[in-house]
């Protein structure tokens, strides 16, 4: 058995739940293993899970007309991942959520998630947080994505997520910073002979 200390951190971060509400807001959620390269979300098929990743890395990523994938998040421990669209909405997915490494992952189900949030203004004020969160993270990547260079963001992703970098796949990176694999390469190789 996994120890879930992380996820609990996790969630006081946030907010201080009573025992009581703790204990609700656990049952809510289960324990699955996931197999590496396994999809957990795909295009058509309605989110069903909010998922806290215990252990392991996730990718999320969309596929354009020309067939080119497009990142949009990474997860590894001590995040949170899902097509959130998808989720929110309970409307089919846009997005691919595929597994990077056997994974450990806590998962709320959407009608669970409901039922906490209109059972207590705790619950709620705890999702609203995280969504507010979230919010924050995406407007700052396109922030970045328009005003900074390709160095610059490969830059700030190494400086944000230190010893991310060498677990995610090259060609997950390149396209998360909105790149192709040589020019990440040659951005790294330039780095080197820096040195």
């Amino acid at each position: 058995m996994e120890d879930i200390s992380p996820f609990i951190d996790n969630i006081k971060k946030k907010i201080q739940l009573n025992p009581e509400n703790l204990d609700r807001l656990l049952a809510a959620f289960k324990m699955v293993k996931v197999k590496k390269r396994q999809l957990v979300i795909q295009p058509g098929f309605v989110a069903k899970y909010r998922m806290y990743v215990l252990k392991g890395a996730f990718r999320s990523y969309v596929i354009d007309e020309k067939g080119n994938e497009h990142t949009v998040q990474f997860a590894i421990e001590d995040w949170w991942i899902s097509d959130y669209n998808s989720y929110i909405y309970q409307t089919p997915a846009t997005q691919f959520v595929v597994a990077l490494e056997d994974n450990v992952v806590m998962q709320i189900d959407y009608r669970s998630e409901q039922e906490l949030k209109a059972s207590h203004h705790q619950f709620e004020t705890l999702f609203r947080m995280m969504a507010e969160k979230s919010a924050a993270f995406f407007a700052r990547r396109i922030v970045a994505c328009i005003t900074q260079s390709a160095e610059e963001r490969y830059n700030e992703f190494l400086e944000t997520y230190p010893g991310v970098a060498q677990r995610l796949p090259l060609y997950a990176i390149a396209s998360y910073l909105s790149m192709t694999r040589e020019f990440l390469s040659k951005i790294r190789n330039d780095k080197v002979k820096k040195r």
